[in-house]
């Protein structure tokens, strides 16, 4: 099945001012979509970070990408799956997810791997999870996804959009959070993103939430914003409010802080988990990590991991070692909402309900039909080959343009802290 053309659109989306330790998001979150069109005329679709630069990756293939074989395309490329580099370089500790250098071309990889997968899939009109041969699940359950945030809806100026959880800077507004995302997307378990507000308010944050929610799973993600001696203090204040299917997700800088924070926790008859989606982002991570037990649930992202097959391969490495699994998000339209799907119903050793963006992107939406249904916490897998949606091109239109009028072209959290919060703010690590 011969690839005749490609296609990359940049495109933006609305994104609520949401707070981390990386600083404030945009009012615009940025992504690529890829298409792949083959000789009949069936066209496979890719969502992935966004900018110039990602843009540039993907273009600058062309001529190894159309009059290939898509069914061939992705062994062709293998000499993009690895990246390069391992350490705190390597990982997402000092660069926000998308903006790594290192991890180009295992990202630019992915992209084209997914849009050869939804290709293949509607050719033959075969779901990509069966495409990759082991679905164990027909619908994939995601967690609620909190954040501190200041007042607005993302957008800007005339684009302004509806704010619809309003400012949440405490504990009992990131509660009303919470329950608004409950009702309406019927989530179970709770993934907190912390390292915005002083420790202890976080603590109580997670406290309220455990006190509302009593029989959801409760995490914790402050990004690599606290010392080894505040994580190993906060574990002690959370140690029941994240037992029972939680876990302490990225409390402090690299590996080695990881492993400190877990051999101090265990001192202390503590054995909460660590997770991570910043000190362990590529493979070339997992030995120091495993031979120091410095995470026990590994996020993975098939955006940055190398592709779908590739967390495939990484959650049978974990299986081996005893390591839990989890999914990563990032700002999201709902192609990549499907791609994690698909990828998550084929790998087995997931043991955690994944995160995901998707109810903060509300504002905008490029798949056919409008935006994919979250229903009880879970995103069912379509009766369709390939990923099961279809582009709208009016949609993808309008945020292509709406990228055009722009300044944004790369994510930059720091910035937008300086220009709304505090002119002098820069990203600390540790800031506690």
């Amino acid at each position: 099945m011969k690839i005749v053309d490609m296609r990359v659109h940049s495109l933006a989306i609305a994104d609520p001012p949401l707070r981390s330790s990386y600083g404030l998001h945009q009012p615009y979150a940025l992504r690529n979509v890829l298409e792949l069109v083959s000789e009949d005329g069936i066209v496979g679709i890719a969502e992935t970070y966004g900018g110039d630069e990602p843009a540039n990756a993907l273009k600058a293939l062309r001529d190894r990408v159309v009059g290939a074989d898509a069914w061939r395309l992705t062994g062709l490329l293998m000499d993009l799956v690895e990246g390069v580099g391992d350490g705190l370089d390597r990982s997402h500790t000092m660069h926000t997810p998308g903006e790594n250098p290192l991890d180009e071309s295992p990202r630019t990889y992915s992209a084209i791997e997914t849009a050869c997968l939804d290709l293949i899939g509607k050719a033959t009109g075969v779901p990509v999870c069966d495409l990759l041969g082991t679905r164990v699940r027909d619908a994939v359950e995601f967690s609620a996804y909190p954040f501190y945030k200041h007042a607005g809806g993302g957008g800007e100026g005339s684009d302004a959009r509806e704010d619809k959880y309003g400012e949440c800077l405490t504990p009992e507004s990131i509660v009303r959070q919470v329950r608004m995302m409950k009702e309406e997307y019927g989530f179970h378990d709770i993934k907190f993103k912390g390292g915005v507000l002083d420790p202890e308010v976080e603590i109580e944050t997670i406290k309220q939430l455990k006190q509302a929610f009593p029989d959801c799973p409760a995490r914790i993600d402050p990004n690599s914003a606290w010392t080894v001696e505040t994580s190993i203090k906060v574990g002690v204040a959370l140690k029941d409010e994240l037992a029972d299917g939680g876990y302490l997700e990225d409390p402090a800088a690299g590996i080695d802080g990881m492993a400190a924070v877990r051999k101090g926790l265990l001192a202390l008859g503590i054995d909460t988990p660590l997770a991570s989606n910043v000190a362990v982002t590529a493979f070339q991570h997992m030995p120091e990590s495993i031979r120091n037990d410095a995470v026990q649930v590994v996020l993975c992202d098939h955006h940055f991991w190398g592709g779908m097959r590739q967390v495939q391969q990484l959650g049978k490495l974990c299986q081996t070692f005893g390591i839990a699994l989890s999914m990563h998000s990032n700002s999201h339209l709902g192609v990549s909402l499907m791609a994690m799907t698909h990828v998550a119903a084929a790998t087995p050793n997931l043991t955690y309900a994944c995160d995901t963006h998707y109810p903060w992107q509300s504002a905008d939406e490029i798949v056919a039909g409008g935006r994919v249904k979250i229903e009880g916490g879970k995103v069912a897998i379509p009766d369709k080959g390939g990923l099961g949606v279809e582009l709208d091109y009016d949609q993808v239109a309008r945020l292509a343009e709406l990228y055009t009028k722009i300044p944004y072209r790369k994510r930059d959290d720091q910035a937008e802290m300086r220009k709304y919060v505090d002119p002098a703010w820069t990203r600390k690590l540790p800031r506690w």
